[in-house]
């Protein structure tokens, strides 16, 4: 009996923790992104600008 609680809730856990990674993930590429675009460094805020440029994303 104890292996079936075990079971019932294992693919549960698994979802939140898929969600938490990937609202992790989303938080962090969006500070990067926030904080290389807006950043007062010329050399970042440059090498921000070309990956968007090749990456054909349009920024102006």
């Amino acid at each position: 009996m104890h292996s079936q609680a075990i079971t019932a809730t294992y693919p549960r856990t698994i979802a939140i923790s898929k969600g938490l990674q990937l609202f992790a993930a989303f938080l962090l590429g969006s500070a990067l992104i926030y904080g290389a675009g807006f950043s007062h460094i010329p050399a970042v805020h440059n090498a921000a600008h070309d990956v968007r440029h090749s990456a054909d994303f349009p920024c102006h």
